[in-house]
């Protein structure tokens, strides 16, 4: 087993179930969307984008490729939140819902990255 690839494929995976967690519920209901969660998500997309850097594959390319737009949408989210709650004291629904909305694109980035890593996965064993 490679250690490696164990703690890769866990940072894509938590990566993806962070975010897929916070994304999960009414765009306009904050009860339902904990902004740790969100925090949490950021810093686990930020950590799985460096684990990537190493990679010098095509598919690693895409793999870095996806972990990058997931981040800077999630790094985007939480800046709107805290823009909207700390700077306009204001989290209403409409910043609400426009910080659920890039933190479903990030978690659509994260469903490629697991795809890929799936693909990656099965065809490594038939070699």
């Amino acid at each position: 087993m490679n250690l490696e690839k164990v703690v890769f494929g866990f940072f894509v995976l938590l990566a993806a179930t962070l975010n897929f967690g916070y994304v999960i519920g009414d765009l306009t209901d904050p009860a339902q969307h904990n902004v740790y969660e969100l925090y949490a998500a950021v810093i686990v997309n930020v950590i799985a984008t460096i684990l990537k850097f190493g990679d010098r594959t095509q598919i690693g390319a895409i793999h870095l490729a996806t972990s990058l737009v997931a981040s800077i949408q999630l790094i985007l989210a939480a800046v709107m939140w805290v823009y909207a709650d700390q700077v306009l004291h204001n989290m209403d629904t409409h910043h609400l819902s426009s910080v659920v909305s890039l933190a479903i694109g990030a978690c659509l980035a994260n469903m490629v990255s697991i795809v890929l890593l799936v693909a990656e996965t099965l065809s490594h064993r038939r070699r």
